[in-house]
Parts: C-alpha cells; sequence; structure tokens
C-alpha cells in the first residue's frame, strides 16, 4: 500500500475519530487538489441516479460495495512522489489510488465502468463502488448480482460478503431507503437528525441544515420552515438563537420524523397528473401528485419550495401566485421530461413567454413553412463502420444544490469509449441540451472532422437543427417580437452548423450505453 521515499512533495496528515471510536489515518490532499488540472470526465449525478432508480419500480433489490475500490487501483510510478506524505520523521508514498484526491472518484467510477461494460454487466446502476440491480424476483436478483460479482473479481476488484446486501425487498443505496421504486428517509438518519441538540453557533446551524437539507423533496414547505434557521447564519448577522429558531428546529425535527415516501412516477391513461402551488409568506411552494381511480389522496412525487430571491418578496399577492405557479409547471416539466413525455407548449409561454416543449420554436403556420437545416441521421447501428468514429450522443440535466440550480451537459463517443462534460449554474435541463450540443461541435472542430452525427435525446434541439433554425434566423432571431430563448447559443450552434455537416437523430433519454449501439 505504501512505500518509503524521498519526494519534494510532502502533503500533511491527519488523524480522524471513525464511528466506532477507533483512529484512521489521513492524508490532507487540498493543496495538492488545487493546483491538479480538471478532469473532462465526471461521477453521475446522485439525484439522476435515483430518478433513474425510482423509475424501476423493482419488486427485489441487491447492492454490492466494492471492498477498498480506490486501493485496488495501483498507482502508475512516475505519479507517486506528488502523493507523499510523512510519518515520524520518514515520507511514504502510496502505491495505489489514494482517498482524499479530487479525481480519485472519477478515476475509480471510470474504471469500475469499463469493467462492467466489457464483461457485459445485467442492467445495473453504478455511483463510483457502490452498484445497484434490481428484478421482479429474488432469483432473478441472485443471478444478476452473481453475474456482477464474478465480472468485478475477473477484473480485480475484491468483493466482501458483508458488502453485498440483498436480494431483498427493502434495500439501501446512495443513503436512501428504497421499497417498490419508493424514496424513504432511513430510520437511522430520521434518529440521528431527532436527537440533534439546538445548534449553539453558526458552523453548527449549517451543519444541521446539511443533514435535513438532502431530504428536502420530502417536506412540504421546507424553506418557509427553516428560513428563521438560515438567518442566523448570514455573515452580517451576530448568532442569536431564539424563540423562532427553537420553534422551526423543533417543527423541521417533527417533519422529517413524519416525513412521507415518494412514490415512483406512474404513466397510463388512468393517471391523473396534479400540481398543488402555494404563495407563502417567505416562500412559494409546490408539490407535485398522482392520482389512480379508486385513490383518494393520490401518492406524492415530491415537494419542493424555496425562498424569494431580491424582488420578489415585494411582489402583489397575485405576482407571488403566478411565480409559484411557474416553479411547480417546471418542477412537472422536469419530471414529464424523466419519462420522456415533455409538456405541451403553451403553459409557460403564457406565463413567461419563454419557450419550452417540442414544438416551441414555431407557430402552425410556419410550421408548414420549415426549411430544413440538418439532415436526419440514420440510426447509429446502422452507420457504416468507417463513419461511426463521427458520432456523438449528448444528453443535459439540472439539479438542484442548496438554492441553485447547477446544470451539466455531456458528450459520449461510443467508438472512443470516452465521455466529456461542461456544467455551470444557473440554467436548466434545456440550456444543458443546448450546451452538449456547443460542446460535440467543440469536439468535431478540435478533431477536424469533416462531418457530424448528433444523437440526442431532446426534441427542441432536433427539431430546431432540422428546421426551426433557419427560420429563426429569416426572423431576426425573434418570436412574436421578442428574442427566442437562448438567443446567443442557438446563434452560435447555426453558424457553426453551416460549416460542418451535420446529421441528428432523437434518440430515447436514459438508455444503457450496453444498449446504445443496438437500438440507435
Amino acid at each position: 500500500m505504501v512505500s518509503k521515499t524521498h519526494s519534494p512533495f510532502n502533503s500533511p496528515i491527519w488523524p480522524v475519530r471513525k464511528f466506532d471510536g477507533e483512529w484512521r489515518l489521513t492524508v490532507d490532499y487540498r493543496a495538492l487538489n488545487e493546483v491538479t488540472p480538471p478532469l473532462s470526465a465526471a461521477v453521475p449525478d446522485m439525484l439522476e441516479l435515483q430518478y433513474e432508480l425510482e423509475s424501476k419500480a423493482a419488486k427485489w433489490y441487491t447492492t454490492i460495495d466494492i471492498a477498498n475500490a480506490f486501493f485496488s487501483i495501483p498507482l502508475a510510478a512516475e505519479c507517486r512522489p506528488q502523493f507523499s506524505f510523512t510519518w515520524r520523521g520518514v515520507q511514504y508514498t502510496g502505491n495505489r489510488l489514494p482517498q482524499g484526491w479530487k479525481h480519485s472518484p472519477t478515476i475509480c467510477h471510470g474504471l469500475i465502468q469499463a469493467a462492467l461494460e466489457k464483461g457485459e454487466a445485467p442492467e445495473h446502476l453504478q455511483y463510483i463502488d457502490d452498484i445497484i440491480v434490481w428484478g421482479n424476483t429474488a432469483m432473478e436478483e441472485f443471478e444478476k448480482g452473481e453475474e456482477i460479482i464474478q465480472i468485478l473479481l475477473k477484473a480485480g476488484f475484491a468483493i466482501k460478503k458483508s458488502k453485498v446486501k440483498g436480494p431483498a425487498r427493502e434495500i439501501h443505496f446512495l443513503g436512501v431507503k428504497w421499497h417498490d421504486g419508493r424514496r424513504q428517509i432511513p430510520t437511522e438518519v430520521i434518529n440521528k437528525i431527532t436527537a440533534m441538540c439546538p445548534p449553539t453557533n453558526k458552523k453548527e446551524t449549517q451543519a444541521f441544515l446539511g443533514a435535513i437539507g438532502f431530504w428536502r423533496m420530502h417536506i412540504p414547505e421546507y424553506s418557509q420552515i427553516v428560513s428563521p434557521l438560515y438567518l442566523v447564519t448570514h455573515k452580517k448577522n451576530d448568532f442569536h438563537w431564539g424563540p423562532e429558531q427553537q420553534q422551526a428546529f423543533a417543527q423541521i425535527k417533527q417533519e422529517i420524523a413524519h416525513a412521507v415516501a415518494l412514490d415512483p412516477v406512474r404513466t397510463g391513461p388512468d393517471v391523473k397528473n396534479v400540481l398543488y402551488s402555494v404563495a407563502g409568506n417567505n416562500s412559494p411552494s409546490w408539490s407535485l401528485w398522482q392520482k389512480v381511480p379508486g385513490e383518494t389522496r393520490g401518492q406524492p412525487l415530491g415537494f419542493w419550495s424555496q425562498s424569494y430571491r431580491g424582488s420578489e418578496a415585494n411582489y402583489t399577492p397575485t405576482e407571488k401566485e403566478i411565480l409559484a405557479a411557474y416553479e411547480g409547471v417546471q418542477a412537472a416539466s422536469e419530471v414529464r421530461s424523466r419519462i420522456g413525455n415533455p409538456n405541451h407548449p403553451g403553459i409557460l409561454e403564457i406565463i413567461t413567454n419563454w419557450p419550452e416543449g417540442e414544438n416551441f420554436g414555431l407557430t402552425d403556420e410556419e410550421e408548414q413553412e420549415q426549411v430544413t437545416c440538418a439532415e436526419e441521421a440514420p440510426p447509429y447501428n446502422q452507420l457504416p463502420a468507417e463513419e461511426t468514429r463521427y458520432a456523438l450522443f449528448t444528453d443535459g440535466s439540472c439539479h438542484i444544490v442548496g438554492m441553485n440550480r447547477k446544470w451539466k451537459a455531456a458528450v459520449w463517443s461510443p467508438t472512443r469509449q470516452v465521455a466529456e462534460a461542461t456544467e455551470g449554474e444557473g440554467g436548466s435541463s434545456q440550456l444543458a441540451e443546448l450546451k452538449a450540443v456547443q460542446l460535440a461541435l467543440d469536439i468535431a472542430e478540435r478533431e477536424k472532422w469533416p462531418k457530424l452525427y448528433l444523437y440526442t435525446d431532446s426534441w427542441m434541439v432536433a427539431n430546431a437543427l432540422w428546421g426551426w433554425l433557419e427560420k429563426w434566423k429569416k426572423a431576426n432571431w425573434q418570436r412574436k417580437g421578442k428574442p427566442i430563448w437562448a438567443v446567443d447559443e442557438w446563434k452560435d450552434i447555426a453558424t457553426r452548423v453551416k460549416k460542418l455537416p451535420v446529421k441528428v437523430r432523437h434518440v430515447d433519454a436514459h438508455v444503457p450505453k450496453s444498449r446504445a449501439n443496438e437500438e440507435h
């Protein structure tokens, strides 16, 4: 694991007490992390993985946690000196992928993913060294789990029997309890939160908010409840724990203790989707529910809320109700897009004239006058072998971190088995789809490709490249007298596709890579 060395690099070491009372020696690589160049690849977004698992609505689960996964991966000899540390006057360095280095999770995830794909593992989800499989029977689950374990063992990873859970009807994955596709707060998490004492300073308050914030989708009017707690964490405010904070502290612990499970999204002609929105005094809130015949109340998909930002607090009651409705429709749009059923155009346009949906760009009359800009690409598996090198799959996503939206755009090359990604703040999943197209064009231009086959799961992107771009350009990038949404990104894309022949095809969302080559 470690060997003696003489290196100009040296990182400090720190003892960390474990839950069982013993001590663990850790190396503080923060200074090294600051000067380490970024990697384009990244581990999956945890929230996206939760949505993906939720959609399976499985009856049985099995989880596999690879033992000491980082330490199963050897470091190249020329890279070892930079990970050096000193213990009792002697300098050592690690021979294996170290914990605490910022790229260790990404490298570990990528190597495990490659091993599973090479071994043609059954359908699964992976987050670094945590893997889950699902099925409708215990035997099906057992066989899937055993197949994945054998693939990992063959690739050189170690598996402890104690790290394999299931087959079981109820299981923990990514810190969440799963049962029939329903997300629940684990009992041990509830017990830990409800046992917490009132904070005595800002740092303890922030730690408490961090512990409960992950579960905010389970709590109606979360932002309204915890707003007094956020007040005492502001830099400009002195810490003062008063009756208002104590009441909020007690109430949110009660809400956590009685939080409801969130159901998977159901589809079908009998499913009724219900959106509730409320403009509260301190924050708008909204929730999504689904009902089928025979259910009186329905099943919750999630609860959302946020504090009013800037001048929003000064809105009239009617404007606040419109804001709450808008945010609710946004949440509904993201849920619908996860099941491949985007909103019909018009709802958000009425509220903000921000278009969304598969036909947002043209009126019915304009639809009849489209001028094709890009041809439709053939299915990926029908491309000539020599052409597949010019094919890229794009995807975009958006999730909420704290009170902020963060988007991520990714591009996947099936032939090179390489992914590139970029991310930013303040955008939506629709913006991320455009950023992914720009990233794909960056790659094609950088590699000096003669053409690009673009495979996207966004109808918006596909329709725009097939014809809307030409129409928007003729209309001076306006619609109904106003600039189209994301006008700068669309202009950039339009300019670049004029220089590079691009063929586009719409593909289904969230198709596993192992099936991408077969179906698309």
